[in-house]
C-alpha cells in the first residue's frame, strides 16, 4: 500500500459485472451526517476513473448528473450503490445515510457489505451513533478502516483525531488503530493555516504530493525523517502484534529489520481478519483536478486489505418451510441465493430491487422464486411465488447499465419483480431457500395519517402497500380499536420522508391527527342497571325489561356474564340476547367510547311479553340495563402501561431516569453493560410515551435506544381520566 504507481485509468474504472467473486469488493460507508461520506465516493469515483469530473459520470460519449446521488443523499434518505474499478477488482461502494432516522438504510448497506469505511470528519469528531454502529461491526467481525474528511477546515487536526479514534474504537487495544500515512502540509497561509497538499506514507518512506491534481512521488527530507521513523516504528510494531507469524515479533525486537514487503502482507491479513484498523486521510480533488488527496492510497487499501466476498460467511438459509440447508460460501455455480437489500421505485424503469447475490448466478429474464418471511407485524404479508425477473442492470447516477448477469459475490439491480420487498429471498425455482433475516430497528414513534379527500382515500391503501414494501423498518397498523391507520417510523424525519413519499410518488395527499392510545374501561365497584324497551306503534310491538348488577374483576379477566334469574321471568330463549346486547354495548363503552373490560355482569330479573318480546329488544334492553348501570357507578378509565428498557450511556443515566419519572414512569431497576452503558428497566404509561423516540434521541445526544412491549392496562389518575372524559364529551 502505497508503492505503487497508479495514472487516471478513465474508462476502466467504470465497473462492468464481475467475472470471479475474488474480484469484487464490497465496502459501505459508514458515519453521522456531514461528515463527508458521498463527497468521498464521488472523489473516489473520480479517481477510478468513473466520471469524468466532480459531479459528472461520463457514459458512452453522453454525460448525466451525477449530482441525483448526492441529493439524495442531502436528503438523507437513500442507500446508494456505486461501483468503480480499480487495478481489475470490481469495488461496489454503498453509501448510506448519516441520520439516525434511516438506520435501516444504514443495516441494508452492512448485510450487502463484507468490509466497512467510517468516515469521520477531522472538525467534527466522532457522535455517538458512529461508536454504536462501530460495535455491531465488531460484534460480527467486519473488517474496517477509518478515513479522516475534513482536512481543510481551520480546526481540523488529523494527529489529534487520530488520538480519538485510537481511544473510541480500539477499545482494549488502542495500537490497533494506527494511521498509515500522515498529512504532509503546504506553506502557511494569511491566516495562519497551512493547507494539507499530500501524504507520507510510514512503511514506505515515500512522500505523494497532490497539490498538482495528480499524485506525484518523492522522497522525504533529512528534517522529515525524524517524525517518520517515530510514527513508522508504532505502526510496525502494531502490525506485527496482529501478525499470524508468531516470531516476528521476537524477530523485530531482537534487532531484524523487517521488509516493507511482509509488512503490507501482515497489514492487509490483519486488516481482512478484522484486528487491525487503519486510519486514513482523504480529501475531494480540487476543480479541475483528478486525484482527491489520499484517494489513491484508500482504493489500493480497499483492494488490497479488504476481504473478498470469498471470505465473508453466508447467513443462514433454510428452506421455505424451516429446514437447514448448508451452501457453499459464495459459490457462482451453486443454487441461487440472493437477498434484496433496497427495493424504490424509478419514474422510467418502475420498481427496483437492489441485490446481493450470496450463491449461485442470476440472469436477466430468469424466473426466480421469491420468499418473504417474518415481518407479518409490520404490515409485509408472508409470500412465496415465482417471478420472472426483468433487466439485470449496474446503476451509476441516474443511469443504468445493463449486464447479462451477476455472480455470487456482486451486487446489481433488478427491474420489475413486483412481488419482491426489501429483506426478500431470490432463490432457484424449483429449489426455494429463504435467508435468515437481519436485524432491523423497531419503529417506535406513531404517526397518524387520515386521507385528506375522497381520492386519495381510494388511492391510500394501495400508496401504504407500496411504502412498507420498500421500506420494512416501517410498520403499518390498523388499529382496532382507536380505528386509525397507523404508520410507526423511526423518527421525525423518516416520517416527514414517508409523507412526502406518498404524495410524491404515488399521488396519495394525507393529513396527519393526533394519535391515540387504546383506553380501556371498567367499573370502580358494584352497580344495579334497569333495561326497559317497550314500544308500541301499531302491529307488532317491542317489549324487554331486564335487571342486571355489575361489579369489577381482577385484572385480566374480560366480560363474565351469569344467569341468575328464577321462575322464567327471561323467557330462556331470550337469556343469549340480553348477554349479545351488554357485550355488544360493552365494546362500545359506557363513560368515554373505550371498550369495557374486567366486569362480572349478572342477570337477575326481568320481564317479557308473550306476543312483543323478541331476540332484538332483549339486545337492546341489555345494552340499556348496562348503561345505566355506569350511569349511577364510578367508572375508571384504564390506560395501557409499556414495558420500557432503554440502553443509555453511564453519562446519560441520571437524565433518562429523572425525564422517565416525569412521564409517571416506575423505574423498575437498571443494570450494567458492556461499553459504559446502562439498562434501565421501567413501566411508564403509553400515553406518555407517544414522543418517546424523538426525545430520548435528543437526551442522550443519539446514543441512547429503547424498545417497549405492552404489559396491562390500569386505571388512569382521575385528573387525567376526566381529561379524557371531557374530550370525548366535547366530541360527541
Amino acid at each position: 500500500m502505497g508503492d505503487k504507481a497508479h495514472t487516471h485509468p478513465g474508462a476502466a474504472g467504470r465497473a462492468q459485472a464481475a467475472d470471479h467473486p475474488a474480484s469484487v469488493r464490497n465496502v459501505v460507508l459508514v458515519g453521522h451526517s456531514g461528515s463527508g461520506k458521498t463527497t468521498l465516493v464521488e472523489a473516489l469515483a473520480l479517481t477510478a476513473g468513473a466520471v469524468n469530473r466532480a459531479g459528472r459520470v461520463e457514459d458512452g460519449g453522453t454525460v448525466s448528473d451525477y449530482d441525483d446521488i448526492e441529493h439524495r443523499q442531502q436528503r438523507s434518505v437513500q442507500l446508494s450503490l456505486v461501483p468503480l474499478e480499480w487495478d481489475g477488482i470490481k469495488v461496489n461502494l454503498l453509501d448510506t445515510p448519516g441520520y439516525a432516522d434511516f438506520v435501516g438504510e444504514l443495516r441494508a448497506g452492512l448485510r450487502a457489505a463484507d468490509a466497512a469505511l467510517f468516515v469521520v470528519s477531522a472538525s467534527d469528531g466522532v457522535d455517538g451513533s458512529t461508536r454504536m454502529v462501530w460495535d455491531e461491526c465488531a460484534a460480527v467481525g467486519m473488517p474496517r478502516a477509518i478515513v479522516v474528511t475534513h482536512l481543510e477546515a481551520a480546526r481540523a487536526d488529523f494527529e489529534e483525531m487520530t488520538r480519538v479514534c485510537a481511544e473510541t474504537f480500539g477499545g482494549d487495544d488502542p495500537d490497533a488503530v494506527l494511521p498509515l500515512y500522515l498529512p504532509l502540509h503546504g506553506p502557511e497561509g494569511p491566516d495562519g493555516h497551512a493547507p494539507v497538499t499530500g501524504l507520507t506514507g510510514l512503511l514506505s518512506r515515500k512522500l505523494f504530493d497532490y497539490s498538482t491534481g495528480e499524485r506525484k512521488e518523492s522522497e522525504p527530507g533529512e528534517d522529515q525523517l525524524p517524525l517518520i521513523e517515530e510514527a513508522r516504528g508504532r505502526l510496525i510494531e502494531g502490525i506485527i502484534a496482529e501478525s499470524e507469524d508468531e516470531t516476528l515479533m521476537d524477530r523485530y525486537l531482537g534487532g531484524e529489520q523487517v521488509d516493507v514487503e511482509t509488512l503490507v502482507e501482515d497489514l492487509e491479513r490483519a486488516v481482512a481478519r478484522g484486528v487491525f484498523f487503519p486510519v486514513l486521510a482523504a480529501a475531494p480533488a480540487a476543480d479541475g483536478a483528478r486525484q482527491g488527496l489520499g484517494t489513491v492510497e484508500l482504493l489500493e487499501l480497499v483492494t488490497g486489505g479488504f476481504p473478498t466476498p470469498l471470505e465473508h460467511g453466508t447467513p443462514s438459509v433454510t428452506t421455505v418451510d424451516g429446514r437447514p440447508r448448508e451452501l457453499k460460501p459464495c459459490d457462482p455455480d451453486a443454487p441461487l441465493v440472493a437477498e434484496v437489500v433496497k427495493t424504490s421505485s424509478d419514474p422510467y424503469v418502475g420498481r427496483l430491487s437492489l441485490i446481493r447475490l450470496f450463491s449461485g448466478t442470476l440472469r436477466a429474464d430468469q424466473t426466480v422464486h421469491v420468499s418473504g418471511h417474518g415481518l407479518a407485524d409490520r404490515g409485509h404479508e408472508d409470500h412465496d411465488v415465482d417471478e420472472r425477473i426483468g433487466a439485470l442492470s449496474t446503476p451509476f447516477g441516474k443511469q443504468q447499465r445493463p449486464v447479462s448477469h451477476v455472480i455470487a459475490g456482486d451486487l446489481a439491480c433488478v427491474a420489475k419483480l413486483s412481488r419482491a420487498e426489501t429483506g426478500d429471498t431470490l432463490s432457484a425455482k424449483d429449489d426455494p431457500l429463504l435467508m435468515e433475516p437481519w436485524e432491523m430497528p423497531d419503529p417506535l414513534l406513531p404517526l397518524a395519517i387520515q386521507a385528506h379527500s375522497k381520492p386519495d382515500e381510494d388511492k391510500l391503501s394501495q400508496g401504504l402497500s407500496r411504502l412498507v414494501a420498500e421500506d420494512p423498518t416501517m410498520r403499518l397498523e390498523q388499529n382496532q380499536d382507536t380505528h386509525q391507520v397507523v404508520l410507526w417510523c423511526l423518527g421525525e424525519a423518516h416520517a416527514d420522508v414517508a409523507l412526502e413519499r406518498l404524495r410524491s410518488r404515488y399521488g396519495v395527499q394525507v393529513d396527519v391527527v393526533p394519535h391515540r392510545v387504546s383506553l380501556r374501561e371498567t367499573f370502580g365497584g358494584k352497580a344495579a342497571g334497569r333495561g326497559r324497551h317497550v314500544k308500541q306503534s301499531g302491529g307488532h310491538g317491542q317489549f324487554a325489561i331486564c335487571e342486571i348488577e355489575v361489579e369489577p374483576l381482577p385484572n385480566g379477566s374480560g366480560i363474565e356474564f351469569v344467569d341468575k334469574v328464577v321462575g322464567g321471568a327471561v323467557p330462556r330463549q331470550f337469556i343469549p340476547s340480553v348477554e349479545k346486547g351488554v357485550r355488544a354495548q360493552a365494546v362500545k363503552g359506557v363513560a368515554a367510547g373505550h371498550p369495557l373490560i374486567d366486569v362480572r355482569v349478572t342477570l337477575l330479573d326481568g320481564k317479557a311479553h308473550s306476543v312483543d318480546s323478541s331476540d332484538a329488544a332483549f339486545q337492546t334492553a341489555g345494552a340499556l340495563a348496562l348503561r345505566e348501570a355506569a350511569a349511577d357507578a364510578k367508572i375508571h378509565l384504564l390506560e395501557p402501561v409499556a414495558e420500557v428498557s432503554v440502553l443509555v450511556g453511564d453519562d446519560y443515566v441520571g437524565p433518562v431516569m429523572s425525564d422517565l419519572s416525569g412521564r409517571r414512569g416506575r423505574v423498575l431497576g437498571t443494570e450494567q453493560s458492556p461499553g459504559g452503558r446502562t439498562l434501565i428497566k421501567a413501566e411508564v404509561p403509553e400515553i406518555e410515551i407517544g414522543r418517546y423516540a424523538v426525545d430520548l434521541r435528543s437526551l442522550s445526544h443519539g446514543t441512547a435506544r429503547f424498545s417497549r412491549r405492552y404489559a396491562r392496562h390500569e386505571p388512569m389518575p382521575p385528573n387525567v381520566a376526566e381529561r379524557v372524559k371531557e374530550e370525548a364529551r366535547t366530541a360527541s
